[in-house]
């Protein structure tokens, strides 16, 4: 009895772990393309910094003031050498993943992120010599079929836009494998990496923001005609950002590794259908298709990887001690599906 209840309560919380990811996840998304869109707030590197800096405030209080997560100690000369060349990549990613918000619409957008483990692993063969299975590379063939079918049917087409959802997938392949690399030893969770990089990322953008957006954004102050409401959900998002960041801990903590990987393709298609019904894009039989392929595409992708990361190294590979955050194998480097961990912030 007492074990059945485990069981229950088990289930329970990561059902419950998965709904609120989903709910912070497609609030974020359709509020920003609200500020854009219907606020014509169009300006997405200071969208980008409101969101480090609630994020960094955020994280500043869970850890310090709060204590609900305890700091994890980093030398202040690897937070130059390590921390900050991850902060510029994932500065990169989220503002890309903004600015194609502003010209795309979420259900295209959304649908391009799901390209990401084909980038991870093209770019993990070209620039760092790493060979896969055949069943990895054929696993990619729905998704780089689903993407190709969605772009030639989308009605709201933007080249820009697509651009820069594009460009956002390599960013956030290259911050996956950097993280390997760079983060070796130490043992982040998505609080902790909030905690550090964006300050770091606040301090990147901060310039180029003031410089490129400033006198619009000071001029969208002087004529906006419902300032407060406005003022209100740009900063809510920010907020709701960084909220984001404590649910994919929570979620990673509380479902197993398919469950995660098959959530976090079901969360596209929610953030497809509430943003379709909210913004009324429209979207071609052979786009839904498209989109229905890529995600399934994905879906594969990550029963894939997680099989072989569960097999046996090769007789003769050398075994290297485990620690929470270390890899079981080179598989691991991957990413469970699309940019599932790249809703932070």
């Amino acid at each position: 009895m007492e074990e059945s209840m485990v069981r229950h309560w088990s289930v329970f919380r990561s059902l419950l772990a998965i709904l609120q990811w989903w709910g912070f996840n497609v609030t974020v998304i359709i509020m920003n393309k609200w500020i854009f869109q219907k606020l014509d707030f169009k300006y997405p590197l200071t969208v980008s910094s409101i969101h480090f800096i609630c994020s960094a405030v955020g994280a500043y209080l869970v850890i310090k003031v709060l204590k609900l997560k305890p700091l994890i100690m980093v030398e202040p000369e690897d937070r130059w050498r390590r921390i900050f060349p991850m902060s510029f990549v994932f500065c990169i990613n989220i503002v890309l993943g903004n600015i194609s918000l502003r010209y795309i619409p979420v259900s295209f957008m959304q649908t391009i992120k799901s390209f990401t483990p084909a980038t991870t692993v093209v770019l993990q063969w070209l620039v760092w010599n790493k060979h896969f299975e055949w069943r990895i590379w054929a696993s990619l063939i729905p998704i780089v079929g689903g993407i190709l079918l969605t772009s030639v049917t989308e009605l709201s087409f933007n080249m820009f836009g697509f651009c820069a959802a594009l460009f956002g997938c390599l960013a956030t392949s290259t911050k996956t494998i950097l993280a390997e690399s760079l983060l070796h030893g130490y043992k982040f969770d998505s609080i902790n990496t909030v905690y550090y990089m964006a300050p770091f990322a606040t301090m990147i953008l901060a310039i180029p923001a003031l410089l490129l957006e400033g006198s619009g954004v000071w001029h969208w102050l002087h004529t906006y005609p419902d300032l407060i409401p406005a003022l209100v959900m740009i900063f809510s998002s920010g907020v709701l950002a960084f909220c984001l960041n404590f649910s994919i801990f929570y979620v990673i903590h509380s479902t197993t590794a398919v469950t995660f990987n098959v959530a976090g393709n079901l969360k596209v298609a929610v953030a497809v259908l509430v943003s379709w019904m909210i913004f009324k894009n429209p979207i071609s039989m052979m786009n839904a298709v498209g989109c229905g392929v890529t995600l399934i595409g994905c879906t594969f992708y990550g029963y894939v990887r997680n099989k072989l990361s569960q097999q046996p190294p090769p007789p003769g590979t050398p075994r290297t001690p485990r620690t929470p955050r270390t890899p079981r194998s080179l598989m691991e480097l991957l990413p469970l599906v699309s940019d599932k961990l790249d809703d932070k912030i």
